[in-house]
């Protein structure tokens, strides 16, 4: 929704403020079309060239997302840390043992088909049933897996900036690429330097509209983009280190009501439940 707001206000303040100014829409309406097929092509042919199949893949799916909301909210935060919480109260009571079936097979498991909203997340509780799965077999001390545990978010946050990289590139090149548009307009023009004066400024003016294009293509749309999923990178990475902080508390020995605690402590405060608030929901989906 921001975005579209975003993008709206850019095109309402760069053409309403030419309007204001006493701009010709003509001049725009006639070379917009050539220069936007200049600089939209190039840039999609670099962007193939200068990426692996895999990240161009990668960013076709990711694109759709910049346009929803964010999924990591307060009320999914508070599922996750429940949902830790009660596999970890009766890994405390009943023995680590008791949860090996439900790490086994989470779809099948009622605990976490209480927690609809994180168990869709196939990356998250892969990621959970992963080291509850080591740490049910014993053989790990939290070092280690704390270790191994930073080397899969850092791989996962590098996955994830792949596409925000390769995007924000391709807004780096669109000012040359603007340039290379308007350079071609201005060898059309010198090439008629015999016509009318009238005639040579529509064509110098067509021939700049190329570098108007590649800069508020670059600035107004494309980067922002790629900002924006950087910020959606952190928030997935966020996510996982709560998860990291959780696991590792408890096999430290903390009581499970500490662990989910140190857990909710790493989150972003703008998403961070209460300690009273995070309290009531895990009673409620207990009872």
């Amino acid at each position: 929704m921001f975005v579209i707001i975003g993008y709206a206000l850019v095109i309402v303040a760069v053409f309403g403020g030419y309007a204001l100014a006493g701009g010709n829409f003509g001049v725009l309406a006639k070379a917009a079309p050539v220069e936007m097929f200049i600089i939209s092509g190039a840039a999609l042919g670099a962007f193939f060239v200068g990426n692996s199949g895999k990240v161009v893949k990668a960013t076709i799916r990711t694109l759709p997302t910049v346009f929803k909301g964010s999924k990591y909210t307060k009320a999914r935060y508070m599922e996750l840390l429940a949902l830790l919480y009660e596999l970890l109260q009766k890994a405390r009571k009943e023995g680590l043992m008791s949860i090996e079936r439900d790490v086994e097979a989470p779809a099948e498991s009622p605990i976490f088909s209480k927690y609809e909203n994180v168990s869709k997340d196939h990356h998250l509780i892969e990621f959970v049933t992963d080291y509850l799965r080591m740490m049910v077999s014993g053989n790990l001390n939290p070092h280690e897996i704390e270790n191994l545990m930073d080397s899969e978010i850092e791989t996962h946050h590098q996955e994830a900036h792949a596409p925000m990289s390769a995007i924000q590139k391709v807004g780096d090149g669109l000012p040359a690429f603007g340039i290379v548009a308007a350079v071609l307009g201005v060898v059309k023009t010198m090439a008629s330097v015999g016509a009318a004066p009238a005639v040579l400024g529509q064509m110098i003016a067509g021939a700049l509209v190329g570098t108007f294009l590649g800069i508020l293509l670059a600035y107004g749309f494309v980067s922002p983009i790629a900002q924006l999923l950087e910020l959606k990178s952190e928030e997935a990475s966020k996510e996982l280190t709560c998860v990291k902080i959780t696991l590792l508390a408890s096999m430290q020995g903390y009581a499970p009501t500490i662990a989910v605690e140190f857990g909710r402590k790493v989150l972003f405060s703008t998403e961070r439940p209460g300690f009273a608030e995070l309290e009531a929901h895990v009673k409620q989906k207990k009872a």
